[in-house]
């Protein structure tokens, strides 16, 4: 499974990117507006250093304005993706895109149904968003499972951004039902590679250590 950063925060990329680990990088409107910058400038940025895929959203709801809107942005780096919104506009969009080469990833997915109509469309990625999912007492990762077996019955190339990632159960989860990809906050990556025993694992083998004879 590919792991994605959902942050627009320079930093946070810059660490876990350091580490190998950085597939992508999503961003929304909520994502940008924590950094208080331009958003041509962020996502140059972070699509600069990153290699691979960089989500940047689009803000328009009828069909022209987003279609016009995507193609402004997929001129900003090679590797940036257009982020549409799953309704009937976007679908057109997200149609008449595919068809002009640009890769879009629809967002704010809930069923399968949804899921499988923006695969239908042309969309290179979809982002069902477990964790509001589970917010409304739903079990999200259902809607992993489903969208996996949907889109392996008939074959849509379209990959699974598991999106609204809350904890680390939500990345195990969406690895063991098969998802191309978890998008995780950047505040919560450091909790995938962190564990207390690890901790007390090193501290008690430092203590240990220093039993064992030295040479002068």
């Amino acid at each position: 499974m590919k792991f994605f950063l959902d942050t627009a925060n320079i930093e946070e990329i810059k660490r876990v990117n350091r580490l190998g680990l950085v597939d992508g990088v999503t961003t929304n409107p909520t994502i940008i507006a924590r950094e208080g910058r331009d958003f041509e400038e962020v996502i140059k940025e972070i699509c600069s250093i990153v290699d691979g895929p960089v989500s940047a959203e689009v803000i328009g709801l009828t069909t022209d304005e987003m279609v016009k809107e995507a193609r402004e942005i997929a001129k900003w780096a090679d590797n940036v993706v257009v982020k549409i919104p799953m309704t009937e506009d976007g679908l057109a969009a997200v149609n008449i895109l595919s068809k002009e080469g640009i890769k879009t990833n629809v967002t704010l997915i809930f069923t399968v149904a949804q899921g499988l109509m923006a695969a239908k469309a042309g969309a290179t990625y979809i982002s069902p968003f477990v964790g509001r999912l589970d917010d409304i007492g739903t079990d999200g990762m259902e809607l992993i499972h489903g969208l996996k077996t949907v889109l392996d019955n008939y074959g849509y190339e379209a990959e699974i951004i598991t999106a609204s990632v809350r904890n680390l159960a939500h990345v195990e989860a969406a690895a063991i039902a098969g998802a191309d990809i978890a998008t995780i906050p950047g505040s919560l990556f450091p909790k995938l590679w962190s564990h207390p025993l690890t901790d007390k694992g090193i501290e008690q083998f430092l203590e240990d250590w220093k039993s064992v004879p030295k040479k002068d």
